[in-house]
């Protein structure tokens, strides 16, 4: 088998397909040949920069053109791209960039206010990269082009500069190797976020290996044979959800490499009318999203003025992360008969869990998943969990699987373990397996709080409201929501003689941490009823939230 390297696939698809189109985003179409001569660009002033083999380089970007030209400049160039949450705040970004080690930011001119405040602490960073934001003063991430008027801060390079000219093919004195890395960040269960570190090769072949089991095409053997596969364009694939976590990540590289095309939305925050207007302008054929927080907007914008969008360009959406409910699906189908719903299990850790699938006029039951071909569920003792039995276990996943943790041993023990002689990921999503083989999600046996796709750890939260002076104590669970699978409830102490203001104390957590890490609602308590050990009944606690908000 070769070792597969992403900088060698797509140059093969822009070798084959070179006035293809490889992404859109508004007015701006750009071509295989352009991504690629653009990204040769990028990859050779990283290397002049003086970045090493696998040095860090972190995409602190809006979903655009760049985001997926950046990951290819640092997969040509030997290096290892990190995804960054845009969400977060300088105190997170500050983790996040120290924890990677990174070596160059790419970033959108918006966050410059934010980096201002951290790049002294960055000392590593060798190169920024400024993408201009384009229209001054656009509201946040609500508007259409969020940030500044688009200046590059004297410490930056201004990024059009950087790739403008194009290049020739650029490769390291260190070649490629499909040992090179690419780490994903993830908000986990265990507090700060973790950098999943993946094998380019085990990621390329976890995403099909240049196949597509959806159609039963069996993976590449070598790269003429992949390339003997792009006889013609592939799909239009519009990721909703962001590039800077897996889902849409992941998505749009299989996508890619397929010869396919990657269109971005132009607005930042979700809008389902915006989305379907592109649909149609656009002729989108897969959509991506994260469950019903995306999918619940979409089928109301198509109740109340569906008849003013052309689907029919529409094959596909896909869903990984989190919950996409029984009657959201049948609702979708109603609208687009066409259509072929793909409902993924899985995680940053553990790709390929599992899969439920929907077409036609039945759409499938919610959290309920036919197993993976490398998934096992086992008990925590170590059992297989059998079909049918009364058993629940911890899904896990074998086969392409991610090297650990970023400096992180402890967690990377915990996660990748070896059972019955093989290497699995157990990620702690907890299942039992029902007679027919499906697998019949439960959640995490942990306490994370999943909410709109985002994985927030409560002791994180809690942290940040014990900060208020009004707050003695404070404990943070998941309450179930519609559209957001969970929101987030802080369970509240109050200091001696204070009174707490639910307004002003979510406003607290928001200055502090990423906006969606911020309670929406607060509950007051005479108290936490920790025990001598410091420890909270979290069941208890949820508990009585549900009661007190109904």
């Amino acid at each position: 088998m070769p070792a597969w390297n992403f900088a060698d696939v797509f140059e093969a698809v822009a070798e084959r397909l070179p006035d293809a189109t490889a992404q859109v985003q508004g007015d701006r179409v750009q071509t295989w040949r352009e991504f690629d001569r653009r990204s040769n660009a990028l990859a050779a002033d990283l290397l002049d920069a003086g970045l090493g083999h696998q040095s860090k380089v972190a995409a602190y970007l809006y979903n655009g053109p760049e985001y997926l030209e950046t990951y290819n400049a640092s997969f040509k160039a030997g290096l290892a791209p990190v995804n960054t949450n845009y969400r977060y705040g300088p105190e997170e970004i500050l983790y996040l960039f120290d924890n990677a080690d990174a070596e160059a930011v790419v970033f959108h001119t918006g966050f410059t206010p934010l980096l201002e405040k951290v790049r002294p602490q960055l000392p590593l960073v060798k190169r920024w990269y400024a993408v201009d934001d384009g229209v001054e003063g656009a509201g946040g991430e609500d508007g259409r082009r969020p940030g500044t008027q688009g200046d590059v801060p004297e410490w930056a390079v201004r990024y059009e500069d950087a790739v403008g000219a194009g290049s020739d093919q650029t490769v390291a004195p260190w070649g490629r190797s499909g040992d090179d890395l690419l780490l994903l960040y993830t908000g986990g269960t265990t507090g700060m976020p973790k950098g999943v570190m993946w094998r380019q090769e085990d990621l390329f072949m976890v995403l099909g290996g240049g196949g597509n089991p959806l159609i039963g095409m069996p993976p590449a053997e070598d790269v003429d044979d992949f390339k003997s596969k792009l006889v013609q364009p592939g799909m239009a694939m519009l990721p909703a959800c962001p590039l800077m976590h897996g889902t849409g990540q992941f998505s749009a590289f299989i996508a890619m490499q397929g010869g396919g095309s990657i269109v971005t939305l132009e607005r930042r925050g979700f809008d389902a009318g915006d989305l379907w207007r592109t649909v149609a302008d656009k002729k989108v054929n897969a959509i991506v999203i994260v469950g019903d927080a995306f999918a619940k907007p979409m089928l109301a914008e198509l109740e109340a003025n569906g008849a003013d969008y052309d689907l029919s360009s529409i094959v596909m959406i896909s869903s990984s992360g989190v919950m996409w409910s029984h009657e959201t699906k049948q609702g979708l189908i109603r609208h687009i008969p066409q259509v072929f719903l793909v409902d993924s299990f899985g995680s940053s850790e553990a790709v390929g869990m599992g899969v439920s699938t929907s077409a036609g006029d039945k759409a499938a039951e919610t959290a309920q998943f036919q197993l993976g071909p490398r998934v096992q569920v086992f008990t925590e003792d170590g059992r297989r969990v059998e079909p049918g039995s009364d058993d629940t276990g911890m899904v896990a996943v074998g086969g392409y699987i991610p090297v650990g943790y970023y400096k992180d041993e402890a967690k990377s023990a915990a996660t990748f373990r070896v059972l019955d002689g093989q290497r699995w990921s157990i990620p702690g999503d907890f299942a039992s397996v029902n007679p027919d083989g499906t697998l019949h999600l439960l959640g995490r046996g942990s306490v994370c709080i999943n909410t709109g796709g985002e994985k927030v750890f409560p002791e994180e939260v809690e942290e940040a409201l014990k900060q208020h002076p009004s707050v003695r104590d404070a404990v943070c669970v998941g309450l179930p929501d519609d559209r957001f699978g969970e929101i987030i409830c802080a369970v509240v102490e109050p200091a001696d003689g204070a009174t707490i203001d639910d307004a002003a104390l979510i406003e607290h957590v928001r200055e502090r941490l990423a906006r969606y890490k911020a309670p929406r609602k607060v509950i007051v308590v005479d108290t936490i009823g920790r025990s001598p050990a410091g420890k909270v009944d979290y069941k208890g606690l949820k508990q009585l939230a549900l009661d007190r908000v109904g």
